[in-house]
């Protein structure tokens, strides 16, 4: 009788049983691959691709030639099909990228003719092409709108401290005064305020007088924090307060965020002999569903 469990054999016959030393034998001898593995290796290196060259990109299909895709050598497109990658197909022997390919087309019509999108698709396509790295078309839609006006924009922004801190913390107490008071919308005070010191029309000689003569025991005398949730200034550029206003509503509704918002006065707070903050508060609405 014959018993067979796993890789060993037993059987009733002692004369068959195997020595130890032909045990270690057997074991230092190197496995051979199996034909199931065989085919599941990878092809050798260098891969070769045909001139005409079918992709699968995320699930949406598109022709093109080689050269096309390696128009620009540095770009991530030109290394894939350079053959030094593997790339993978489909069942239909389409070159397959697992990229989303909705704007994919845009970047073929670069690469074929230099071909820019409309407008409405500039800032998705510019997403796909710092993926590809492809820095021509990078530098081509960096010049047009509205990636120009947003380098301009940032310019800007890159002069208010903790602007993006900011921005989290107007979220974060909307979200936290929604929740508590089981509500649709939160209320939240905001101060934006672009002169370091307050300033009022019939004050500003004297305060101009001031500013850059005050010693360090008048310097303590004008700080001041509002009364506020959240205080954004101040900031040295030509762009005002209602400037800055834009750039906040546009980079919350860029996140999602309803927001509405209106001055409901100024802080009254009295400084020093005829000096008051005089800073705008608005009021900001966040609406959550």
């Amino acid at each position: 009788m014959v018993v067979v469990t796993g890789q060993n054999k037993v059987s009733g016959n002692p004369d068959d049983a195997m020595s130890s030393s032909d045990a270690e034998d057997d074991f230092q001898e190197p496995a051979t691959p199996t034909a199931t593995q065989a085919g599941q290796a990878l092809p050798l290196l260098p891969q070769q691709f045909p001139e005409v060259v079918p992709l699968n990109v995320g699930g949406m299909y598109f022709t093109t030639r080689l050269s096309t895709l390696r128009r620009y050598e540095d770009t991530m497109l030109a290394a894939m099909f350079s053959g030094r990658h593997y790339i993978p197909t489909d069942a239909e022997g389409r070159y397959f990228i697992d990229r989303d390919g909705t704007f994919f087309g845009d970047i073929l019509n670069f690469l074929r003719s230099g071909d820019l999108p409309p407008r409405e698709r500039v800032r998705s396509v510019y997403k796909e092409a710092q993926y590809y790295s492809i820095g021509p078309l990078l530098d081509n839609l960096e010049d047009i709108q509205p990636l120009k006006g947003e380098k301009v924009r940032q310019a800007f922004l890159g002069l208010m401290p903790y602007y993006k801190d900011h921005l989290e913390r107007i979220i974060e107490i909307a979200k936290l005064r929604a929740m508590q008071r089981k509500a649709r919308f939160a209320k939240l005070k905001v101060c934006v305020f672009k002169e370091e010191m307050p300033i009022t029309p019939y004050e500003c000689p004297h305060f101009n007088s001031l500013r850059f003569e005050r010693s360090e025991s008048e310097t303590k005398l004008f700080e001041h924090h509002c009364e506020v949730d959240v205080s954004f200034g101040p900031w040295e550029a030509v762009a005002d307060v209602y400037d800055l206003l834009h750039c906040i509503v546009t980079d919350l509704s860029d996140r999602g965020i309803t927001v509405d918002h209106q001055c409901i006065g100024v802080c009254d707070k009295h400084l020093i002999n005829h000096y008051y903050c005089k800073r705008p508060i608005y009021e900001f609405k966040i609406t959550w569903w």
